[in-house]
């Protein structure tokens, strides 16, 4: 092969100079299309029942997902589970509330464009991921309906690659919510707002929250982090100043990776109100007035992926120093080998619920 020569099999383009590029694989999708000819494309889900959305088998990569759902039950986005396998393993490799999955939590939607998540018109209904996620000799998704009483009518796209033999050297894609209901911080009572909000240290990191935590060969990609400000009080009540540490291959503290507050993980500053979206960053819910109620924000490493040979942790800090009390749920998102570490066991649809506004 000469230097100037490219071999192509569907990994590694760029997204438009690859273009031109002639490709070997073969496209394919599978979605709620009405096999009977009719105009009802979608599936009935009943409540608390699973429908199985794809079961592929060989080599191949998913390349788009797209969903739209109609539900009267009130916080269905959170009562719906979406899981991932790959190549017939045991555990699941993804296992997110639908709504978290596609990038904004606390139930919501909103109308944001990322790189690789997507909330569409209508009113952010129209939900989209472009995270690749290749497989060796299978994959397998599937939607869990926990609604108590009400039917899910759930669309979807899955359009993937179909390879004549596996890629090599590819990760495993992998997402996982989690969830402290609220953090456990400390009272404010006898202290100044500038003292709670800003006093104590942290040399440890211990009490942190916790995005994620893996073992084995990968690279985590980003997360969304959704807040829900618990402290009721007329005086300076910014949510943020909590330091994202990042621990890798079993680090002591200080981790490698340490930043400096809340907004400037989420690549934003000086405690941002407002909306705002990017490719790799952004916040879709900013909350109220004086930082009150539910926020949303989300970060990608897509060109910085953080790398972990044996194991990382991600954690943030839940205001300076692990002080504030707010209710913190997160989705994060990573390639690795497998094997992976079972996930946490997902809370009971009750403790995944959002709080009243």
């Amino acid at each position: 092969m000469t230097p100037n020569s490219i071999s192509f099999n569907g990994a590694g383009e760029s997204p438009l100079a690859g273009l031109p590029l002639l490709r070997t694989y073969t496209s394919k999708r599978v979605s709620s299309w009405d096999r009977t000819g009719g105009n009802d494309d979608r599936l009935h889900i009943p409540p608390s029942d699973t429908a199985e959305l794809a079961d592929i088998s060989g080599c191949g990569c998913i390349k788009h997902i797209w969903v739209t759902i109609a539900c009267e039950e009130p916080n269905y986005l959170r009562k719906i589970i979406l899981r991932m396998w790959w190549d017939g393993e045991e555990h699941a490799s993804v296992e997110v509330p639908l709504g978290d999955f596609f990038g904004i939590g606390h139930a919501q939607t909103r109308n944001f464009a990322s790189l690789p998540l997507q909330m569409s018109p209508q009113d952010g209904k129209g939900f989209n991921c472009f995270f690749p996620m290749p497989f060796a000799s299978g994959a397998r998704m599937v939607v869990t309906s926990e609604c108590s009483s009400e039917e899910v009518l759930f669309y979807y796209y899955i359009d993937y690659h179909a390879y004549k033999q596996p890629l090599e050297g590819m990760g495993r894609f992998h997402a996982q919510w989690r969830r402290q209901n609220p953090c456990d911080g400390i009272s404010d009572e006898g202290m100044t707002n500038e003292e709670f909000e800003f006093g104590g240290e942290n040399t440890t990191g211990e009490g942190n929250y916790v995005i994620l935590e893996a073992e084995g060969q990968g690279h985590y990609v980003g997360c969304n982090l959704n807040i829900h400000n618990l402290r009721l009080t007329d005086a300076w009540n910014w949510y943020g100043e909590g330091d994202d540490m990042i621990f890798i291959d079993g680090e002591p503290f200080p981790p490698s990776l340490h930043g400096t507050g809340t907004e400037d993980y989420f690549n934003t500053s000086w405690c941002p109100c407002e909306v705002y979206t990017a490719p790799y960053h952004g916040i879709t819910m900013p909350g109220g007035d004086n930082w009150s109620g539910k926020i949303s924000l989300y970060r990608f490493h897509i060109e910085d992926p953080i790398v972990f040979q044996k194991s990382i942790r991600v954690t943030i800090e839940h205001g300076h120093a692990n002080r504030r009390s707010d209710d913190y749920s997160s989705t994060a998102y990573w390639y690795q080998a497998e094997p992976h570490l079972k996930f946490p066991l997902l809370p009971r649809v009750e403790e995944r619920l959002p709080r009243p506004d």
